[in-house]
């Protein structure tokens, strides 16, 4: 019998999903359960597993190729047999038939095999189209895995390497342009977008054109925070396992200026406004295939440790791709950090439907006048974007200060936070 693989239901609201390689290829034995090829949605990767054991008939869809929900991608033949190989018994001359599975697990139990080489997709990807052995690509990615920026490096370093992209440029405007074919050489490449770029750009735009979006700036001195961490963050990974860092501070007190001020914890949904008494805190995290927000469930529920531990397991998540659709879905309200990155002051965009985001920044120490006299501090720029057609200006900026009030006292958390 002869069943399809098709594309299965990706979550709500998710419709549409990019093949990122296939694992097992036409002829390959495949058993329930394995899996055959990879998908990228708009907001996680998903394995598509075989449903019955058979020999992979047909692969219908290439890589890199759009399907919908329901696609048919290939077919599994159930009736076929793993392929079998005659083993001559070198004792007494007789001869045994085995699965070939068989002997390559035999093999693996008695013989060093080479571990497989770790990439994440988007390397792997760009592998592909280059026509890169990723053996000879120097890893530097999380558990040694190798990443897009490796790949790239790779793809600039090795002499005398054209891309495909550049070679069709110069095959189409060297009959135009030859000077001008000359002049591009190896100087651009062309790569299709992702899904999840594609998705992130629609998405950012959206937000654009159907919200009112302001921010209001604000300035946060992190001495107290900086301080509590020096004297509790041995103490703090010895007893729970993870560090102690500021966003666990951040989601805490967003929890209690959202209390205080509910409308930025809320929604528009046509003519009304949804108000919502639970804090689903999303925090952006910047992956290699794109922009990720998961969110931590129930933040005013959880202790310090726990939402440490939430943001340890996402980072982890976002570089290895495993991130699941229930762990980026929803959210109430976004913190998104560019001073990891160095930014000094940016404007956040915020995450439809939710109404508002908070940007934090670098942390540089400045001169300010405190007491009468001037100290240095280190001080942090804090941003806060939000949808002007349900949160009015007034409402936004007693919010920011909320939190900049709950930052520079921290014990507070522990009553409002």
């Amino acid at each position: 019998m002869v069943t399809n693989i098709v594309v299965p239901h990706l979550g709500d609201s998710v419709l549409e999903a990019t093949i990122i390689k296939w694992v097992k290829q036409e002829g390959d034995f495949v058993n329930t359960g394995d899996t055959i090829l990879e998908l990228e949605t708009e907001k996680a990767n998903f394995e598509v597993a075989a449903e019955t054991s058979g020999v992979l008939k047909s692969i219908g869809r290439t890589e890199n190729e759009d399907v919908e929900v329901g696609d048919v991608l290939g077919s599994i033949d159930s009736e076929s047999k793993p392929p079998t190989k005659i083993i001559p018994n070198k004792v007494d001359g007789s001869t045994e038939v085995k699965p070939e599975q068989d002997e390559i697990k035999e093999k693996t139990s008695s013989e060093q095999i080479p571990s497989k080489i770790k990439a994440t997709p988007v390397a792997q990807n760009i592998a592909k189209q280059e026509n890169i052995d990723l053996s000879h690509v120097v890893p530097t990615g999380i558990g040694n895995k190798v990443t897009k920026d490796d790949v790239n490096k790779h793809l600039q370093t090795s002499t005398g390497k054209t891309t495909k992209s550049e070679n069709l440029s110069e095959s189409i405007s060297s009959e135009l342009f030859p000077s001008l074919s000359q002049l591009n050489s190896n100087r651009e490449r062309r790569v299709k977008m992702s899904r999840r770029r594609r998705t992130i750009s629609r998405r950012l735009k959206e937000a654009q054109n159907s919200a009112a979006i302001l921010t209001t700036f604000n300035e946060i001195d992190m001495s107290s925070v900086i301080n509590l961490r020096k004297r509790r963050k041995d103490q703090f990974k010895e007893k729970y396992g993870v560090g102690l860092g500021f966003t666990s501070f951040f989601v805490k007190a967003c929890v209690g200026a959202l209390k205080v001020f509910p409308d930025l914890n809320a929604e528009i949904q046509d003519e009304e406004i949804v108000y919502k008494y639970y804090y689903d805190i999303g925090v952006a995290i910047g992956a290699e295939e794109g922009l990720v927000v998961p969110v931590i469930r129930e933040a005013d529920k959880k202790s310090f440790a726990e939402i440490e531990h939430d943001v340890k397991n996402y980072a982890l998540k976002s570089n290895d791709g495993t991130l699941t659709l229930d762990e980026l879905m929803g959210g109430t309200f976004t913190i998104t950090n560019g001073g990891v990155y160095g930014s000094l002051m940016s404007t956040p965009i915020i995450n439809p439907p939710q109404v508002g985001i908070l940007g934090l920044h670098n942390i540089n120490q400045k001169p300010i006048v405190f007491d009468g006299e001037i100290v240095i501090r280190p001080m942090m720029y804090a941003a806060l974007s939000y949808d002007h057609r349900i949160v009015d200006g007034r409402e936004a900026v007693q919010f920011l200060v909320k939190i900049k009030e709950l930052i520079e006292d921290p014990e507070t958390l522990l009553i409002e936070g």
